[in-house]
């Protein structure tokens, strides 16, 4: 089957961190691991399963830990952590966990908000959590949150990003992960920052996470990849959003991106069961699906081989 236009990039699914960071409920380390291993069986390349965020200020990553022990390590090996320390890379390796992404912000009024600490801070206790990613047999990245705008500053200068991402600090960062926290960006604006860290760092694998606040994310994800970006973030239902960002909403939608996208592993099948799993999990917690591409799914016009039906069908 022809799809057209396809451009290239893995994606991954952040729904168990991001996803559920200002939701009211919170999923089991069962039901999570559930989520993990069907999102992999899927055909979903990699999946973030939470964060070592302090579960007194974001509790629904508390059981973060015990996610990653109840996961086989082929399963860890798709499987991605945040952390913002030297010390959280520590207690993620000491479960099991391989993949790290050391986030910060490139503003520092963000990043004291949801770290606790300057920017300068986070870079200069960089090289021990690679150290120690290393140590872990594993792989690190570098986030780059409020790469477009902040909710304290306004908009951050490409500059500035684009000296965090080339400080030797961060040299033995594998990827950049470039953050629209806000979901404020433009596909402009995204096409010439990834461009610009493409070109300063070549080294790497340009990723790029996208929120749809103000309704680009799939927008923005389709430039990150045209710019050259390898790997780009979405989470089911088009949940998520930073609790430490005032006017932060839900990511880019999993199913939105991989309608975009159209992987080599995505039939309409797969896209049938991905729309139940996001149905499934929306309805445990009681949150609205934002996903256009899953309520074009349930759409009558069943000529068109992606509309699988009625909502009832489909979940």
């Amino acid at each position: 089957m022809t799809h057209g236009f396809r451009p290239q990039a893995a994606l991954r699914d952040v729904t168990l961190r991001d996803g559920l960071q200002l939701t009211g409920k919170q999923l089991s380390t069962d039901r999570k691991v559930s989520i993990v291993r069907e999102l992999l069986a899927l055909g979903v390349p990699s999946v973030e399963v939470g964060s070592l965020a302090r579960p007194d200020l974001v509790p629904s990553m508390a059981n973060t830990l015990e996610v990653v022990e109840a996961l086989t390590a082929e399963e860890r090996a798709r499987c991605w952590v945040w952390v913002a320390t030297p010390r959280h890379v520590e207690r993620a390796a000491a479960a099991g966990a391989v993949n790290f992404q050391y986030c910060l912000s490139a503003s520092d009024a963000h990043n004291r908000a949801n770290i606790g600490r300057s920017t300068e801070d986070s870079l200069a206790a960089m090289p021990r959590a690679v150290e120690l990613s290393r140590e872990a047999g594993g792989r690190i990245q570098l986030c780059i949150a409020t790469a477009f705008t902040c909710p304290f500053d306004g908009y951050v200068p490409e500059q500035r990003v684009l000296d965090i991402a080339a400080d030797p600090r961060a040299d033995g960062a594998a990827d950049v992960v470039l953050a629209d926290t806000l979901g404020q960006a433009v596909p402009a604006q995204v096409s010439s920052l990834v461009t610009q860290v493409a070109e300063r760092t070549p080294q790497r694998r340009i990723v790029y996470h996208g929120h749809d606040t103000w309704g680009l994310g799939v927008a923005n994800t389709l430039a990150a990849v045209q710019a050259g970006a390898e790997e780009v973030d979405g989470a089911l239902g088009g949940l998520g959003g930073c609790p430490f960002a005032p006017g932060a909403s839900g990511n880019a939608a999993t199913e939105d991106l991989l309608f975009a996208l159209r992987p080599d592993w995505l039939g309409t099948e797969v896209f049938a069961r991905l729309v139940a799993l996001s149905a499934g999990v929306l309805d445990e917690l009681g949150e609205p699906d934002r996903s256009r591409a899953a309520q074009g799914s349930r759409s009558s016009a069943t000529a068109f081989p992606w509309a699988l039906g009625t909502e009832e069908t489909c979940r």
